[in-house]
C-alpha cells in the first residue's frame, strides 16, 4: 500500500501538552498525511477508546490511523494498520492477521536490523532515533545524519522506492536536513504535541518537509 509519511504525527497521551488525543488530532489533521496512537501505559480498554476517538476526527479526512505495537487494538478498533517494533510481533505475522490492506511500519535503529527487516511485509519503516528525544525512554546514542544516510541506503539497495521516514527529537529547524539525508517524511511528537499552536507547528514543519522533498527533486 502507498502510505504518505511526510508528516507522520505521534499521538501520546503522556505527551499531548494537556489537550485530549482527538483535540490535537483535529488540530493538527489540515497538515498531517499519517497519524499514530502510540500509549505505552494505558491498558487495553483505554487504547481502544482512544483509537476509536481518533478515527472519528481522522477516518472524515482520510488520514490513516496507525496503532503503536499492539495488533489487537488495531483489529478491533478497525485502525489502518500498526507500527511495530523490534521486540514485537514480526512483520510477517501482522500481515497475516491484519491482512494485505493495512499498512505496517516498523522502527530500524542499525544496520543489522535494515539487513534483516521483511521488507516484503512492510509499508515503510521509520529509522532512528536520529537525534535526542524526551518522548520516550530510550538510552540508545543517536545514530545522527550519517547513521540515518547509511541505513536509507542499506533499505533502498533492496528497494529503491520503499518508503522511510525518520524520527526522534525532529523539529522545524532540523526536518530538511534529514529529508535531504533521504527520508520521505518525518515522525514527530513533542514538535507538535508541546507547541503552543500545534496547528500552526504543523503547517510550518509540512512547509519544511515540502520544500526539502522539492528540493531533492521528489515533489
Amino acid at each position: 500500500m502507498n502510505v504518505d509519511l511526510r508528516l507522520y504525527a505521534l499521538i501520546d497521551p503522556t505527551v499531548a501538552g494537556g489537550r485530549t488525543l482527538a483535540d490535537l488530532a483535529a488540530r493538527i489533521a489540515d497538515s498531517a498525511t499519517l497519524v499514530q496512537l502510540r500509549d505505552k501505559r494505558g491498558s487495553t480498554r483505554v487504547m481502544l477508546e482512544e483509537a476509536r476517538a481518533l478515527t472519528a476526527v481522522l477516518a472524515p479526512l482520510d488520514i490513516p490511523l496507525i496503532i503503536n505495537d499492539r495488533v489487537d487494538v488495531a483489529l478491533a478498533a478497525e485502525a489502518d494498520g500498526v507500527h511495530i517494533g523490534q521486540d514485537d510481533m514480526s512483520a510477517a505475522d501482522a500481515r497475516l492477521l491484519l491482512g494485505r490492506t493495512a499498512i505496517i511500519g516498523q522502527t530500524v535503529k542499525t544496520v543489522q536490523q535494515a539487513q534483516d527487516a521483511q521488507i516484503e511485509h512492510l509499508d515503510y519503516v521509520a529509522i532512528g532515533g536520529v537525534y535526542g528525544t524526551t518522548s520516550k525512554d530510550n538510552t540508545a546514542v543517536p545514530i545522527g545524519l550519517t547513521g540515518l544516510r547509511e541505513i536509507v541506503r542499506i533499505i533502498r539497495a533492496r528497494n529503491a522506492q520503499f518508503p522511510i521516514c525518520a524520527i526522534a527529537g525532529i523539529n522545524e529547524g532540523n526536518a530538511a536536513e534529514v529529508i535531504a539525508a533521504g527520508a520521505d517524511g518525518v515522525a514527530v511528537i513533542s514538535a507538535l504535541s508541546l507547541a503552543a499552536d500545534p496547528a500552526a507547528a504543523a503547517r510550518a514543519l509540512r512547509a519544511v518537509i515540502d520544500d526539502a522533498l522539492k528540493r531533492r527533486g521528489r515533489a
